[in-house]
This record gives C-alpha cells, structure tokens and sequence, in this order.
C-alpha cells in the first residue's frame, strides 16, 4: 500500500507562496519589457496556452535584454558586453541568476525544460557576429548567421512546448531562419545607414553590385530589388516547410505558432508589394492586416501531410542537442475550442486596432 506524503511545514509552505509570488512578477516585469517594442509577439502570445505562453515570454525577455546589451554597448565595448552576457548565462545554469527578474526567469525555464546551453550560446555568437559587422558570402553563410540568432529561438520554442522529436526541431528551427531572412529583406537601408549588410554578398555581385561601393552609398535599384526578391522567395521555401512542422506540435499551440508564421511571412509579402525597395523606407504590416491574418490562423488550421525533411545542415547542431534533451512528456493536449479560440482572436483583433489607432494619433501629434 503507497505511503501517503508527508504534509508540507508551514515554513516550507510559506517558502513555496513566497516562490510562487516572485515568478509571477519576474514573469509580469518579462511581459512589460516586451509591452515595449515587442507589442506584435505580446499580442499573438495570447494564442498560446498560459503554460507555454509564459515561458516564452521569459525567452523572449532574455533573448531581447542580451540584444539591447550588445547594441548599447559603447564603441570598443562589445567584448566586454558579451563576456557579462556569459556570466549572466553561467549564473542562471547554476541556477544563482538572483540579481534580475529577467535571468531569473529565464533560468526558471532553463531548469523546468531542460533547455540546453548550446542553444542560448548560439545565440550570443550571432550576437557577436552582428557586433563585427560580420558579412556572408553565400546563402550557406547567411544560414550559419540565422541559425544563430533565429534558429536557436526556434528550437528553444520548441522545447517550451515539450516537442522534442527531429523533425518538430528541424522545422522550428527553418521558421527561425525564415523569420530573420523576412527581417534582413525588410530592413536593408536601415542596416545598410548603420555599416550593415546582410545580403549575400556573391548575390550582390551576380547582379552586378559592388557591395562595398554600395554600402557607401546605398541606393535602391532594379539590381538591389532583384536580390531582394530572391532572399524572399528563399524565405518563402523555408515557411512553407515550417508549415508542415506545425502538425508535430501540441494541438493547443498550433493556431499561435501558424499565427506567427503567417504575420512574419506577411513582411516578405509587404516588401514585395513595395516593388522590394526596403532600401528608402521600412514595410509595415498594418495592425488591420495582423488581426485578418491572426483570424486566418485559427479558422484554416488543418492536418497537413508530415514531410520528413532534413534540417538545414547550419541548423543541425541545434537539432541534434535540443534532440537530445530529455522533458518530462506532457499530457495530451486539445485544440482550443470553438468559443474560448474565437473570443481570443476578437480579443487580438481589437487589441491590434487599437494599437494602430494609438500609432495614428501619435504620427498625427507628430506632424503638428
């Protein structure tokens, strides 16, 4: 016959609500940090069960506090900003990251989903990357950077939601790199006024374009569009695939993360509607746009046929140790249903236009 376990101490008790209360304001202080120019992942987050909404959220804190460092960082101090970026990582795979509510609850998630090093770590040597201003010969070579910065998210998002299998990897991973190639075909004159260039450089040069005279003097041209153009189509391929990976996951994250596919692959679809000229303004998706796509998401979802392919090979360390993790399986999930999923899409309907509103009023406050 089971012995029945012992009832906790009231001091253990105590020490238990104590615990409790401070995760959830280390998760509220997460959640106000993204408010704040992460409003998009914010919003389309409430399509994801609390369970893996709030350990995203602690992610995407950390992931967002780790990128501010190295962009604040003074001219010369990027080495030293990614050497505190490690201490901070040691402290919280010890489980010691007390001094800040953002570590501590990204060591919270480290611990209960078994996340491996080698996926936070990638990520701070993309950071190191974009610090060096490094450049990418080859798609091959722009692979390598978004799996770092990207892919690494992926398969840390993945694990969140307990799926452990390749294949559920692979394709996480393939939409983290889609999402970063969205973001350099969108951003390429602001990156290009800041030193930067992302586009492969052996792309720039088939079409005709020195990249260095260019970075100087960076200007828009059919040649430029056309490069462009060819990153979103890759991009594209790599959505597409992701797609298929949706089916691996739990049926309650299903609608948030197609939701998130379709938002990221809809800034490709913005920079193309623009001639693919994101070199003399930066592609916007309404927030009208977001809340249609959001609604997409939950009415079209459906079983896709499952396609075993293999990870991109800059991709594959990242699957091969978020493969190895072992997470406690949970139980089986259901897909939200019809009334509780429908009122959280009206809800992030009105939600993203109100924000639009408030963007309008600001622009308008501006012009006077």
């Amino acid at each position: 016959m089971p012995t029945a376990s012992p009832a906790p101490t009231p001091e253990a008790a105590r020490t238990a609500r104590a615990n409790a209360s401070t995760a959830q304001a280390d998760l509220a202080a997460c959640r106000a940090l993204l408010a704040n120019g992460s409003r998009t992942f914010l919003a389309a987050s409430y399509l994801l069960p609390r369970s893996v909404r709030d350990p995203a959220c602690a992610l995407y804190a950390f992931c967002r506090v780790a990128d501010d460092a190295i962009d604040s960082a003074p001219a010369g101090g990027i080495d030293a900003a990614l050497a505190t970026l490690r201490v901070r990582l040691d402290a919280a795979y010890r489980g010691e990251a007390a001094g800040d509510v953002v570590d501590r609850a990204f060591a919270a998630v480290v611990r209960r989903h078994a996340i491996p090093r080698t996926l936070p770590e990638a990520l701070l040597e993309g950071f190191a990357w974009d610090a060096s201003a490094r450049r990418y010969q080859t798609l091959a070579d722009l692979h390598d950077y978004a799996a770092r910065v990207a892919g690494s998210v992926g398969a840390m998002m993945a694990l969140v939601m307990r799926s452990t299998s390749p294949e559920a990897l692979a394709r996480a991973c393939d939409l983290g790199v889609a999402m970063q190639l969205s973001n350099i075909a969108r951003d390429v004159g602001e990156d290009a006024r800041a030193g930067r260039l992302y586009l492969p450089l052996a792309w720039l040069r088939e079409a005709g374009v020195d990249p260095e005279a260019w970075l100087i003097a960076p200007r828009f041209d059919a040649r430029i569009g056309a490069v462009v153009a060819r990153l979103l189509a890759h991009a594209d391929e790599l959505y597409a695939r992701a797609a298929e990976g949706v089916v691996e996951l739990p049926a309650s994250c299903r609608v948030g993360i197609d939701a998130a596919r379709l938002l990221y692959a809809e800034i490709g679809r913005e920079v193309g509607r623009r001639g693919c000229n994101s070199v003399d303004s930066r592609a916007v998706v309404t927030a009208r746009r977001k809340a249609a796509l959001l609604a997409h998401a939950a009415l079209r979802l459906r079983s896709r046929t499952r396609a075993a392919t293999a990870p991109l090979p800059a991709t594959h360390y990242l699957v091969a140790a978020a493969a190895s993790t072992q997470v406690a399986t949970p139980p089986a999930s259901r897909p939200p249903q019809g009334a509780r999923s429908g009122s959280r899409v009206v809800w992030l309907i009105e939600l993203f236009e109100r924000l639009e509103r408030q963007d309008q009023l600001r622009h308008a406050g501006g012009a006077h």
